[in-house]
């Protein structure tokens, strides 16, 4: 992983090997998300995104979805917070990109399910854009 002057992220590894999870050290928290390798390509599915910000962490997700019924991923992403980050701020981030997945035919039913709550509340629905976004 690569250090970061990010606000939120403080290190991010992607397009790792799911054979790989177990060198991922215990008690990463932060948003992660599990790829599908398109054949001979250099081209990847997103195939779900989740967060894990207590307990075992990243390492532990990764190992739970390894033993699901869907083990339709052969990549992982992990995008690490920093330590000052609380849960909630955590849980957005993921709502945010759950939320940009959502009606992603490709994405798992799964993401195109879980719509975020919190930016539903702050969603646009103006038609003019230069109008919904104006102080």
């Amino acid at each position: 992983m690569n250090a970061s002057e990010l606000k939120y992220i403080r290190r991010c590894a992607q397009w790792v090997p799911k054979e790989q999870r177990k060198d991922m050290p215990r008690g990463v928290r932060g948003i992660y998300a599990l790829h599908k390798k398109r054949s001979h390509t250099k081209l990847f599915d997103v195939v779900y995104i989740g967060m894990a910000s207590e307990g075992g962490g990243v390492r532990s997700r990764l190992e739970r979805h390894s033993k699901s019924k869907r083990k339709d991923w052969s990549h992982f992403s992990v995008f690490e917070v920093w330590p000052n980050i609380p849960h909630d701020e955590v849980a957005e981030l993921e709502g945010l990109f759950r939320e940009i997945y959502r009606k992603d035919k490709r994405a798992n039913r799964f993401n195109r399910q879980g719509k975020c709550k919190r930016i539903q509340s702050v969603r646009v629905r103006e038609p003019k854009l230069s109008e919904a976004f104006s102080t």
